[in-house]
Formats: structure tokens, C-alpha cells, sequence
């Protein structure tokens, strides 16, 4: 591994999965939603093409299982023109080190989120406490501390432009973390959420599992700015999309994402905020 990028020294493997796992939905031809044991990866481009970018890089020691969607979807040896984060928690970049060193890609990233990128700053402790279910209980465990990726990693243009993803453009959601973005194209209203909102009660073993479909805020033990993640949700409602692929869950569209996207904005504070825990505002 090159010595000026690294992981924190609390990254390992995480045992936890779902019934989606290795599982790929494509929802428009040049764009593919892949699960990683309960995370999402999105793979932008059409089959064929060398022009395709990976946003996302899953869960600790999934980089062959990354390799290998991308291999099957873009052919042998393939490579994306770059990762681009929707943010920096360890579910998110858990394989991108090992992608990096493969693929000599750069990756992006929003300039508020860089510090947890580049060794500077841990995220705040997950919260145990936040009611839900068993995988807010077993938070702790997870990781915080930032990884290193050193000149790898740039921040995303400040003009709202996405590399690799001309059509594209990002949008500052913040809430879960504090440079997290989304991204979305106007054509067809296509939009990638990362975890502003998912589609499936995060918090809860049992639904994490199963993939029992809802909406619901952010995942609940690492969420810090519950005002900041409400004002996302509206952002992202006010597009309003037609197709959402989120960083866990399945991927909504049509008049189903319409209607629980709307109720989301309308009643947050009893979907999303936690009665209790030790980030409310």
C-alpha cells in the first residue's frame, strides 16, 4: 500500500449484510446501483464505455467485490475516470484505498469534507443511543477515525460541476456530515442521495437485513445536525426526482418516491429525529 495513504487505525471488517448484497438494479442504461453488504455503490455510464464514474466505495475490504460489479458491467480490466464521495464515513470509502492503488483514479469530494479525508479531523462518535434497533446499538464499533488519501483526493468544483459526470451536477445536503453532497441530472431527474435519506430503516438489524422498504431520514447514530439534514431532505424534495438511488436501501422512483419523499419533508420529525440521543439540537 502506498505509504501516504491509509486508513484509520480503528478500519476492519464489518459483519453485517443484507439479502441485496451482491446485488446490481439497473435503473436508467447509464445507471447501475450495486449492493455492498448494506451499503449502496453507483456505478454512472453505459455499458461499453469507457466513460463511467464510481461514486462510492462501500464497506471495509469489499474492493474485490467493487472489481468484479465493474468488470461484469464495463468489461475485464476496466476502469472508472474517478470515484466521486457523497461523503467520508466508512461505509462509503471503505475500499477506495485498494480501488486508488488499482486504478490510479483521482477522487472527489466536497471541500467540507476533505478534513475527514485527509487525516486531519475524526468524525464524531457514532451514538449508540438513538432508539431503532440493533445496528444503532452495535455503532460503536464502527468506524471514525479519517482515513489519508493524501494529493488523491480534490475537492469538487465550485461551480457545481461533477468530473466524469457532465450532466450531473452536486448539491451541498449536509446534516449527516458536514460536506456530504447528492447528485442530480435535470433530464430525467435522476438523483443519487448518498445517506441525506435512504430507503430503509437503517437502525434496525431485522430491516437492514430484510430490505424492508421506507423512507426515513439519515442513518440516525451518525448524524449530528438534525436542522441542517431537514433542510436537505427539502432541497431534494423541491427537485423532485423520478428516480432516487440511496446509499442503503432499494432504489424508489415514480409516484412512490414523489409521495414518500413529500411525507419525509412534512412529518421529519417523527420519521427521521430520535427522540433521544447525544447530537440532538
Amino acid at each position: 500500500m502506498d505509504k501516504n495513504i491509509s486508513y484509520g487505525s480503528d478500519y476492519k471488517y464489518i459483519p453485517a449484510t443484507s439479502i441485496t448484497s451482491g446485488v446490481g438494479i439497473e435503473l436508467l442504461p447509464d445507471l447501475f446501483c450495486y449492493t455492498v453488504q448494506i451499503v449502496n455503490i453507483c456505478l454512472v455510464g453505459k455499458p461499453g464505455s469507457n466513460d463511467f464514474v464510481l461514486v462510492d466505495a462501500g464497506m471495509p475490504h469489499s474492493s474485490n467485490a467493487i472489481i468484479s460489479a465493474v468488470e461484469n458491467r464495463f468489461g475485464k480490466n476496466s476502469r472508472p475516470q474517478a470515484i466521486v464521495l457523497t461523503h467520508g464515513h466508512f461505509d462509503h470509502v471503505g475500499a477506495v484505498i485498494e480501488l486508488v492503488e488499482r486504478w490510479d483514479v483521482p477522487v472527489y469530494a466536497h471541500e467540507l469534507e476533505l478534513p475527514y479525508l485527509t487525516g486531519e479531523k475524526s468524525y464524531p462518535e457514532p451514538d449508540p443511543t438513538v432508539e431503532g434497533g440493533l445496528v444503532a446499538k452495535m455503532s460503536p464499533i464502527f468506524p471514525n477515525e479519517p482515513i489519508h488519501l493524501g494529493n488523491r483526493v480534490t475537492m469538487l468544483p465550485s461551480d457545481g460541476t461533477v468530473p466524469g459526470m457532465p450532466e450531473f451536477r452536486w448539491i451541498h445536503t449536509p446534516g449527516h456530515t458536514p460536506g456530504h453532497v447528492s447528485f442530480f441530472r435535470e433530464r430525467d431527474r435522476a438523483l443519487i442521495v448518498g445517506d441525506a435519506f435512504v430507503t430503509v430503516k437503517q437502525e434496525s438489524l431485522y430491516k437492514v437485513l430484510t430490505q424492508e422498504q421506507e423512507i426515513n431520514g439519515p442513518p440516525r447514530y451518525l448524524t449530528t445536525d438534525w436542522s441542517a439534514s431537514w433542510e436537505s431532505a427539502k432541497k431534494l424534495e423541491a427537485l423532485k426526482p423520478s428516480v432516487a438511488i440511496t446509499g442503503h436501501g432499494l432504489p424508489m422512483e415514480g409516484e412512490q418516491l414523489a409521495k414518500n419523499l413529500r411525507k419525509l419533508v412534512e412529518e421529519f420529525e417523527s420519521i427521521a429525529i430520535p427522540d433521544d440521543g447525544k447530537y440532538m439540537n
